[in-house]
């Protein structure tokens, strides 16, 4: 089979090819086109050229096609018709009626909070998107981003990959928990050296027993005891419920589950920095209108967290 060079082919003469078809005419064709009739007449020399038939003889008053022309004609309509629908697709979003399904790098404590409400929002104004959330590892994400396994992904992330874009959506701090009637609870407060000297649990993806609450305690010189640790954060405030552990938890999970796991929730004891949490995306989807409409959506529902 002979190869053909499409890079030697102007695909526009399948386009005057289309209106030949439907017009029957090179002077109607020419004002479909919206060009002169010299120049839909060279097309159409080109294209006897190319197909190395007549393709439209004048029978009459109209140019009639001939047999080459009925044989091609289905494939290069439907050929015309794929590239209009793919165009069209690219450069159009309609939140309203796209059934797209977006994939949304996410730990448990970020699909905890930013879940319920992205649901909530898609059901009132785009019934028939997809949500896919997917657990990461930090070293991986860029390549995630980039391959497009994830259009988004939630975190911390003091060094972004390169080829990323970044940005801020809402601050968390820490906050203790401990079952309610706790023996160490003072009127909601904890001492220091009391807190110090508890059986802890920690939530570590590391497999390590050392967190940030370490940490401020060894600049006062203590330690404490983990006693239980987890990968999953959401473990925590059901295992406090039923012993006498204490844990540092992010704010916003310990607020919505205190009173389904009957929790006390207490400033700790020592200042632990708060942190960040961001929306990382690739730089080649940042002018995609569907990605920017779902990061439009995490925006505004990190708005009303962090005012709440």
């Amino acid at each position: 089979m002979k190869s053909i060079n499409l890079a030697a082919i102007d695909l526009n003469l399948l386009v005057a090819f289309e209106a030949l078809l439907e017009q029957r005419s090179v002077t109607k064709a020419a004002e479909q086109l919206q060009i002169g009739q010299p120049a839909m007449s060279a097309a159409l020399s080109r294209l006897r050229i190319l197909f190395e038939d007549e393709l439209f003889v004048r029978l009459g008053r109209q140019m009639q096609p001939t047999l080459k022309a009925q044989a091609i004609a289905p494939a290069i309509l439907a050929a015309l018709q794929q590239i209009r629908q793919t165009i069209t697709t690219s450069q159009s979003f309609e939140v309203t009626s796209s059934d797209r399904t977006f994939a949304i790098g996410s730990s448990d404590y970020t699909s905890f909070v930013l879940v319920p409400p992205l649901l909530e929002l898609s059901h009132q104004t785009a019934p028939s998107i997809n949500f896919r959330m997917i657990g990461f590892e930090k070293d991986s994400i860029g390549e995630l981003l980039e391959q497009g396994k994830i259009d988004v992904a939630l975190g911390v992330f003091p060094d972004p990959p390169r080829q990323t874009q970044w940005e801020p959506i809402f601050e968390e701090r820490f906050v203790g928990i401990a079952r309610q009637g706790h023996p160490a609870l003072q009127q909601g407060t904890m001492r220091l050296e009391t807190f110090a000297q508890l059986s802890h649990a920690l939530t570590t993806l590391r497999r390590d027993t050392t967190g940030a609450i370490d940490q401020a305690l060894n600049e006062q010189n203590l330690e404490r005891r983990i006693a239980f640790t987890t990968p999953h954060m959401l473990v925590l405030p059901f295992a406090i419920s039923s012993s006498d552990l204490v844990a540092a938890l992010p704010r916003r999970i310990a607020l919505r589950l205190a009173t389904v796991c009957d929790l006390i929730i207490f400033e700790l004891p020592i200042k632990t920095k708060p942190w960040i949490v961001s929306m990382l995306w690739s730089t080649l989807s940042d002018q995609d209108e569907a990605n920017h409409w779902l990061r439009d959506a995490i925006k505004a529902i990190s708005q009303k967290i962090e005012t709440s």
